[in-house]
């Protein structure tokens, strides 16, 4: 026990002194003696003050696509990439919805469908976990980023075969795992589920898309940093860490295994999707609005923050289990430190968009995006206060942590990447969306899926945590009130999941149809 914290502690220390040796670097090179010129380095010249919304109509991004030309040269390279990451982590999203529907579907008609050991509570659920984790967040975030990195530092994608390589990789590695998981071969561990011989596939993948990414950057033609490329190279050095550290096999163990696997689960979502979601929203909505971010300094504080804080969150999972009381202390400690980095994104997210709310009504992609960031303060806070121990007992094994889980990684930064992908292919292909009433149809959908599932997760895990802590309540009573909750957390995910579809539908169609914006790069 004490050699895998150890470990941990160790590791989460060398970071942290990595973390500490770039910032000492940063300063050194001036890169966070920021500028409103810095701010700035997202845009070409006279492009500052243009509203860029491409998923309105075609006449509406016809002006914002004159720019597209001039980035012909940068964007490129990696197109071919992108488009791959982008249609298959549409695919996988749609798998592993369908997957999340019947496994909620299970929870409250648990004979539907029992003759199958694939259509099993057990399978379906860690299927849907890792397409998702894995397969939608992941290669749409990487896809992203890969579209992203060159744009902010003016300079083509490096390698681009090497990325297209780790990128077809990382997909196969997916499919294999899950397909494994299907057949009852998994390392049952939650997020680790995936057999670690096929795990290997995904690390040499994940290295093939990181080296183009940081050669990139090295390459780069603007001095500065710009906050995005800070959170995505963030990303993709944490995450081969974490993946590497927690699936190495025979060496974690027992009550080690179970420390190990939530400090791995919890950094999954806090040191490599939060950096792929917070980085995308920081260039796109200044960008969708055409001015800066409120305040630059601040978004490099938060930056900063969530590479010193968040490391050790992942503990406060097993408040109450056989852990020394100092590691679970540690971590709640660091939870709560999250809210400075938290709090320095959400005033600076948050105000640039107020400050121009006619954007947010007007561009569908922003709509999306910045409804992501909201979802970020609101879950990150949440998580902040479940850490706490009196608040921990309450919601702990309850159905109110699956709504935390969700409204982060779905109401987050799947309402991210959506707005990603209605800002980035009309950019990427040149096309303008072909139904634009179908995006907003989508994010109605979202939202109202979303809301219906999260509130029913929320109302009823709380009271389950209450009935949990009477002595004299009955685990058959306690399961049997939970019904009407479950009952609408599938009509919330079906919901969700037909958004879904439209959102596949609308995006295939983009990609076969033949119109064109006046002026956009082929």
């Amino acid at each position: 026990m004490n050699t895998t914290i150890g470990l941990l502690l160790l590791l989460s220390f060398v970071v942290s002194l990595a973390a500490l040796g770039t910032l000492i670097w940063a300063i050194a090179n001036h890169q966070l003696n920021v500028s409103r010129d810095d701010a700035a380095s997202i845009f070409l010249k006279n492009e500052a003050g243009q509203f860029d919304a491409p998923s309105i109509d075609a006449s509406s991004g016809d002006a914002a696509h004159r720019f597209d030309a001039q980035r012909a040269g940068i964007d490129a390279p990696g197109r071919r990439v992108v488009l791959l990451a982008a249609s298959m982590s549409i695919v996988f999203l749609i798998a592993g919805s369908l997957f999340g529907v019947l496994a909620s579907l299970k929870m409250h008609m648990p004979d539907w469908l029992a003759s199958s050991a694939l259509t099993t509570f057990g399978r379906a659920r860690t299927i849907h976990l890792n397409l998702v984790a894995y397969g939608w967040l992941s290669v749409a975030g990487v896809g992203v980023a890969l579209w992203l990195i060159p744009r902010i530092f003016h300079t083509p994608l490096r390698r681009p075969a090497m990325a297209y390589a780790g990128a077809c990789l990382w997909v196969l590695g997916v499919i294999a795992g899950v397909t494994a998981i299907g057949a009852g071969w998994n390392d049952g561990l939650e997020w680790l589920e995936i057999p670690w011989q096929i795990d290997i596939v995904l690390a040499i993948g994940g290295f093939l898309l990181a080296w183009p990414v940081v050669e990139t950057a090295w390459h780069r033609q603007v001095q500065h940093i710009y906050v995005t490329g800070w959170y995505f190279l963030a990303a993709l050095v944490w995450f081969p860490v974490l993946f590497i550290i927690a699936n190495l096999p025979g060496v974690h163990m027992g009550v080690q295994q179970a420390t190990m696997n939530w400090w791995f689960a919890h950094n999954v979502l806090g040191l490599w999707l939060t950096p792929l979601g917070v980085g995308t929203a920081y260039y796109l909505i200044p960008k969708i609005i055409g001015k800066p971010v409120y305040s630059y300094s601040v978004s490099l504080l938060g930056f900063w923050g969530l590479a010193l804080f968040y490391s050790q969150v992942g503990i406060h999972h097993l408040i109450g289990g056989p852990v020394p009381t100092w590691v679970v202390t540690l971590s709640v400690v660091h939870s709560v430190m999250m809210f400075i980095p938290v709090i320095a994104v959400a005033v600076n997210q948050h105000t640039t968009v107020i400050q121009n709310f006619w954007a947010f009504r007007q561009s569908m992609a922003l709509r999306f995006v910045w409804t992501g960031a909201l979802m970020y303060t609101a879950a990150s806070f949440q998580g902040s206060l479940e850490a706490i121990r009196a608040v921990n007992s309450i919601t702990h094994f309850t159905h109110y942590t699956v709504g935390h889980a969700h409204l982060g990684a779905y109401g987050f930064v799947s309402l991210v990447m959506f707005g990603a992908f209605y800002y980035m292919m009309p950019h990427l292909t040149g096309k303008p969306w072909p139904w634009p009433r179908m995006i907003g149809l989508h994010y109605w959908l979202t939202l109202l899926g979303f809301g219906i599932y999260f509130v029913a997760l929320s109302v009823g895990g709380f009271f389950q945590g209450i009935a949990l802590l009477d002595p004299e309540a009955s685990f058959a009573r306690i399961t049997q009130d939970l019904m009407p909750y479950l009952q609408a957390r599938s009509l919330g995910g079906s919901i969700m999941t037909l958004g879904h579809i439209l959102f596949g539908v609308h995006f295939f169609a983009l990609l076969m149809s033949k119109g064109s914006f006046k002026g956009a790069a082929a």
